[in-house]
């Protein structure tokens, strides 16, 4: 079945980076389009960004650009999101999802908390 796993979260100070991973199985990873999202305490479910297929297009949100970068490696079947220049608001649980036919498929999410 359909399975995301996100990993890398942790508490970082203001300007640091963090690096997400989400590894997936189940599913052609190489032809997906991913896409991450987060929650804050308190908040709706907010876009972050989504690529295509390898070669394809990636899309941010204005919050993060510049700031954020997604990547895929195909041969690991992993999504990441390497993050820079963290703020206080970045703060949230960082979920990647996928779209496969007409359902959404998340993961557990990963905790990023920025914090002096």
């Amino acid at each position: 079945q359909v399975q995301l796993v996100e990993s890398g979260g942790g508490m970082v100070q203001p300007g640091g980076s963090l690096r997400l991973s989400c590894v997936a199985s189940g599913f052609t990873f190489s032809s997906a389009t991913m896409s991450w999202f987060r929650q804050a305490p308190g908040k709706e479910r907010e876009w972050v960004g989504t690529t295509t297929r390898p070669g394809g297009t990636t899309n941010y949100a204005d919050s993060v650009k510049g700031r954020f970068t997604i990547s895929r490696s195909s041969a690991k079947s992993t999504l990441y999101l390497q993050m820079n220049s963290l703020k206080p608001e970045d703060t949230a649980v960082y979920y990647c999802k996928v779209w496969l036919g007409s359902l959404d498929y998340w993961g557990q999410g990963t905790q990023v908390t920025v914090s002096s």
